[in-house]
């Protein structure tokens, strides 16, 4: 998280040395869009590059002998083997993925697109500079063909005459116009596709929606300012709320209360003298048989009540416009806010977005 921003990563395994130098092992390698790598420590891509020149780290097992390479290229239905300098590529890669930027494979794509439609000798040297910009340890897959695999692109960069990978076909004009055939095959089957989902997805919004807004969990020990801002999101901001024909100091006071089994517990829960109370005193409480079947709605209930009576914060919500709302924060599990490593279900985002979009709707109708 950066200034309120969810930054987005993926990870994999690499080795790294052991300090003591008893070896290596396996840790956790995360790359995000932002361009930080984080492996025990922060680093760069131009980091990571020198992390892996030293041996300090390893993308493979050390003290494991890499795989013999294939008696022939041609027949071989494998990837070429991961080195670091592919690995590297292939982490700058998934940066401009996350990032939102064309992949090297989808730029090989665009310059597969050039050749069909200018088959001549500057754009196949275009096509081949991008083809060997793809990491080539993946190269196999940019076709995403597991029967082909990149066996068209390879016949197509082959010059006539010449056998394809050294040791394989000799290449043809036949050849040649073989490939071009697969990519105007495929080219069409992607255009029907994308016609068929510009029927399906008809009512999806044409851009991406602002960054993700983030309502964390903080303790006002003095109590809450005046300006609490994105923080009157939170279920425990002292916001009073009548529902289902009761009164609640917030709607954390709501909620827990209404999932107590016993009455004498709900009145407890009801009167606490704080959201965060109001949550233990809840969470120790024997909760209603039902309760999995119904939070969702009462959770739903609580939150309209608290905007729709309170429309200072409701103001609040609506400026948060069409960002999606990521609710952060430990005290609450993760069913309900949003987690970096994607096991949380943010259904309090989801919820307070739904409620969001009431509002607005109820402000249409108005006008």
């Amino acid at each position: 998280m950066v200034d309120g921003e969810r930054i987005d990563g993926v990870w994999c395994h690499i080795w790294r040395r052991d300090q003591m130098g008893r070896g290596y092992y396996l840790d956790d390698l995360t790359v995000f869009a932002d361009g930080l790598i984080t492996c025990g420590e922060r680093t760069d891509l131009d980091g990571l590059a020198k992390k892996l020149e030293t041996g300090r780290w390893a993308v493979t097992d050390p003290e494991i002998p890499p795989p013999p390479a294939p008696p022939s290229k041609w027949e071989a239905r494998y990837s070429e083997p991961l080195t670091p300098e592919g690995f590297v590529l292939e982490v700058g890669d998934r940066i401009e993925e996350l990032s939102g930027r064309p992949t090297a494979g989808q730029r090989c794509w665009d310059a597969i697109r050039q050749y069909e439609q200018q088959p001549t000798e500057p754009t196949r040297e275009l096509l081949r500079a991008a083809y060997l910009a793809v990491p080539a340890h993946l190269r196999v897959y940019v076709l995403g063909d597991m029967d082909l695999q990149d066996r068209p692109l390879r016949i197509l960069l082959t010059d006539i005459g010449e056998a394809v990978d050294g040791d394989g076909p000799v290449a043809t004009a036949e050849m040649h116009q073989g490939a071009l055939d697969y990519f105007a095959r495929v080219s069409k089957a992607v255009q029907d596709q994308q016609e068929r989902q510009a029927v399906r997805y008809a009512d999806d919004p044409a851009e991406r929606g602002r960054p993700a807004l983030v309502s964390h969990a903080t303790v006002y020990p003095q109590g809450w300012p005046d300006e609490a801002g994105l923080f009157m999101l939170r279920n425990d901001y002292p916001a009073p709320v009548e529902f289902a024909g009761d009164s609640y100091a917030s709607v954390q006071h709501g909620y827990w209360a209404l999932s107590a089994a016993d009455a004498s517990d709900r009145s407890r829960i009801r009167d606490a003298a704080s959201g965060s109370e109001a949550h233990e005193l809840g969470g120790r409480a024997a909760r209603r048989s039902d309760w999995p079947d119904v939070r969702l709605a009462v959770m739903a209930g609580l939150l309209r009540a608290k905007f729709t009576q309170h429309p200072e914060l409701a103001q609040v919500l609506l400026a948060t416009g069409d960002a999606r709302i990521s609710y952060t924060g430990f005290e609450d599990s993760p069913f309900w806010r949003d987690v970096p490593d994607d096991r949380g279900r943010n259904w309090m985002g989801r919820l307070l977005e739904l409620t969001r979009s009431e509002l607005l709707a109820q402000q249409l109708l108005l006008t």
